[in-house]
């Protein structure tokens, strides 16, 4: 089963951030990312979940490297604020209904 790396932070402005991570300044298709899905709170618009999934463990890590570089770089990740939470989970179960 693919690797999730999950990622969660609070943001000055949704409109902003979304454009950030549209521009993709890791190269998410480069580090193994085969898909992403972003979600927002209901009662938090000022808060964002994103799930980036990828096909080893090693390439979560590598992305989760280059997204703490990203961040580090207050110009490169403007929209965020405080701390990123990140962690990388394995599905160990996936369910229809």
């Amino acid at each position: 089963m693919p690797v999730v790396l999950q990622l969660e932070h609070a943001i000055r402005d949704f409109d902003m951030w979304k454009a950030a991570f549209d521009r993709d300044p890791i190269d998410r298709r480069g580090l193994g990312v085969l898909r992403h899905s972003v979600f927002r709170p209901v009662d938090d618009p000022e808060y964002v979940v994103v799930e980036l999934e990828l096909g080893t463990r090693s390439e979560a890590e590598a992305c989760r490297a280059a997204l703490g570089e990203l961040w580090s770089s207050g110009t490169a990740a403007p929209a965020l604020v405080g701390s990123p939470q990140v962690r990388i989970v394995e599905a160990v179960e996936h369910v229809t209904y």
